[in-house]
């Protein structure tokens, strides 16, 4: 046994030792050892680098004074020349220089010399000098070194923690240890840790400092962040209205009616242009068109340059334009004049209806009127009208007398709206109207809805809707309001009905199908208002409803479907304008629901307006599928009250004829009807062959 107080086992440790603190030591060892290792390769890495960088600035600042050789004096043979240091032309051998940061060798200079790769160089070799201490390890790298080393260390206690919980006391720390601190990358061990970084893809390259460039600490959906920087980006989405130029005329130039009356005194008072004609043509014909009149315009020209040039020539000439349309009124108080023809959207040539005029004559939205405009000034983009020549085809002060919609009294159909044709050859081809007038009479007032699935020919009954009522009764005034269909439809439509067409097709805003349907109403109303009996149909309801969903306000609450709790409003409006006026007009509305579409928005807004109408006509998928039409199931379908619109004997019938039909399966009873239909000249023989 020694002498020396500090007693060893045969293991070679002190007696006194604590087993408890050896893996703690052991680890702080390793751990310092990997530090060190680590901040060494690093600088190394970095001191090359950055010395690579300098050496390439050298080697072109060189190479471009041989280039351009500026005079030198000679220096003393007596001094003695600094020491310099040589290097190859290609400046791959350099000593590392000019370092600055954390973990450099130095901060000074070496000198370098550089060959460049120049014919025209002289004999001796270029060289570069610059002033270096001698050694390379200054009292500023050492304390780097050591603080690079102060952190290591304290990195390295959270790994001795770390170890603690490590069953196997034995195992000595490396690379690939599992619940390390250098081990939360399996794939390469250490590599990400040499550094004295944290985890990232990249590591920190300077002592434990966060690194300047991190590819792991680059988030991926950043805005213009990893390789959408500066690359090709989604254009922004096209707007809703193209841009249109020029101003709206001040309102302070019509301030009441005596001051647009002055101005239209001042103006010539010759034949005024009708813009109305002139709108409606084609492109062509009304260039020719403007050019009769005296402006200049050249051939080819396009509709906006020829409107330029008509504006130009009527503002030098002092000419009255003279325009006739429907009232489109703003929530500012002014209005414009649109057309049937563009389906009563706002254009940019639209005449702007000052809100003086309005006022005086308490002009409603629908109103037809007639005005006299003046041409636009410099910078205003339409014409302004000056005088209401009429409203509703009668003097515009006529208008106070007439009653309000909405103080009119409703009542039930109490008129048959007969959709039979008198022409006997069309009576037996065409069926579909002579069940109508048997299951479901529609009379004027009606708010129907024909409740369709797809493909079920609810578009064939709307067009024989249209040419019977235009057949039988050509004093009311039909419009055919097309909503969110499809543009070859609309066409169809045009061609096959001689009534009034109005159409937003399906690839048009849910601001342009709002409008149509609005204008449409408000026209209606202000023709019920005058006594006459309008007949609207509607494709579809269903359509119409989805596009005021599509603008209602976020009010939070949403009902089925995906319907905001206020979206129905204004569709049940339009609906509910339907109605017999008592000593009045009438507004006739037969629309479309759309039902089976797999859509529960679908459902929801048909049984939203279930209960709204007084008639309903349901078409059967049953019946479609073995060909017969119309397919008409006569078991859902009813008028309510309709025994105001039956003759008494005639009623009798049909309940007969119901009665007989409920005992047979629906698509049997339905076939049985149209062949005794087609073999019938009319309902009044087919009703009386009944026993």
């Amino acid at each position: 046994m020694s002498s020396d107080p500090d007693l060893s086992n045969d293991g070679g440790l002190p007696l006194d030792y604590g087993f408890d603190d050896l893996p703690r030591k052991a680890a702080k060892k390793a751990t310092k050892k990997v530090a060190k290792k680590a901040a060494k390769k690093a600088t190394k890495k970095v001191a090359k680098k950055a010395a690579k960088k300098v050496a390439k600035k050298a080697a072109k600042k060189v190479a471009a004074e041989v280039e351009n050789p500026a005079p030198a004096e000679a220096a003393p043979a007596s001094e003695n020349p600094a020491p310099k240091k040589e290097a190859k032309a290609d400046g791959n051998e350099f000593r590392p220089s000019d370092f600055k940061g954390r973990g450099s060798h130095s901060d000074g200079q070496d000198s370098v010399s550089v060959v460049p790769d120049s014919k025209e160089a002289p004999a001796e070799r270029a060289k570069v000098v610059a002033e270096t201490p001698e050694k390379a390890d200054t009292e500023e790298s050492k304390a780097s070194k050591e603080e690079g080393s102060d952190r290591a260390e304290a990195r390295s206690d959270d790994g001795d923690r770390n170890q603690r919980n490590d069953r196997n006391q034995n195992q000595r720390h490396d690379r690939g240890q599992k619940g390390g601190k250098f081990n939360k990358n399996k794939k390469g061990g250490d590599r990400n840790n040499q550094h004295g970084g944290n985890q990232q893809h990249g590591g920190n390259q300077h002592g434990g400092k966060q690194g300047k460039h991190q590819k792991g600490n680059r988030n991926p959906n950043q805005k213009g962040g990893g390789k959408q920087q500066g690359g090709w980006r989604q254009p922004p989405p096209p707007s809703e209205r193209d841009h249109i130029e020029g101003d709206l005329p001040a309102a302070a130039r019509f301030p009441n009616k005596d001051a647009c009356e002055a101005i239209l005194k001042e103006l010539d008072g010759a034949e005024p242009i009708d813009l109305t004609s002139l709108y409606e043509m084609k492109v062509e014909p009304m260039g020719a068109e403007v050019r009769s009149l005296g402006a200049e315009l050249e051939p080819k020209s396009s509709r906006k340059q020829a409107i330029e040039a008509l504006y130009k020539f009527a503002r030098e000439g002092k000419k009255v334009f003279k325009d006739t349309g429907f009232l489109d009124t703003s929530d500012d108080g002014h209005g414009y004049v649109v057309h049937q023809v563009s389906n009563y959207q706002l254009k940019p040539e639209s005449v702007y209806v000052p809100a003086s005029l309005i006022r005086e004559y308490g002009l409603q939205r629908g109103h037809e009127v007639e005005v006299l405009a003046v041409a636009p000034e410099e910078g205003e983009r339409c014409p302004a009208a000056l005088k209401i020549v009429s409203a509703m085809g009668e003097d515009p002060v006529e208008l106070a007398k007439i009653t309000p919609f909405e103080d009119l009294i409703p009542y039930y159909p109490t008129e048959r709206l007969v959709l039979e044709t008198p022409d006997p050859g069309n009576s037996k081809k065409d069926v579909s109207m002579r069940a109508f007038d048997l299951l479901t009479p529609i009379g004027f007032g009606q708010r129907g809805l024909i409740v369709a699935p797809p493909r079920t020919g609810k578009t064939i009954l709307l067009q024989g809707l249209a040419n019977s009522i235009q057949q039988n009764w050509p004093k009311a005034h039909l419009i055919v309001l097309l909503i969110d269909e499809r543009p070859e439809e609309v066409t169809d439509f045009k061609r096959r009905v001689k009534g009034e067409v109005i159409s937003s097709t399906f690839d048009e805003t849910p601001t342009s199908h709002v409008h149509c349907a609005e204008m449409v109403c408000e026209k209606a109303r202000r023709m019920v208002e005058k006594g006459k009996d309008v007949i609207i149909l509607l494709d579809s309801i269903t359509r119409l409803a989805r596009a005021y969903n599509a603008l209602a306000s976020n009010s939070g609450k949403i009902m089925s479907g995906g319907i905001e709790a206020t979206a129905m409003q204004k569709p049940k409006r339009f609906f509910g304008s339907a109605r017999n006026i008592e000593d009045g007009g009438t507004l006739t509305i037969m629309g479309t629901a759309l039902v089976d579409t797999g859509s529960k928005m679908d459902e929801v807004i048909f049984e939203e307006f279930k209960g709204t109408g007084n008639m309903e006509i349901h078409l059967d998928r049953d019946l479609i599928n073995k060909r017969i039409f119309p397919a008409i199931n006569f078991e859902r379908s009813g008028t309510r009250k309709e025994e105001l619109l039956y003759h008494p004997q005639e009623m009798e019938k049909v309940y007969g004829l119901r009665r007989v039909m409920q005992g047979v399966p629906g698509v049997e009873a339905m076939e049985m009807l149209i062949k005794r239909l087609k073999v019938t000249k009319n309902n009044i023989e087919f009703l009386m062959s009944l026993k």
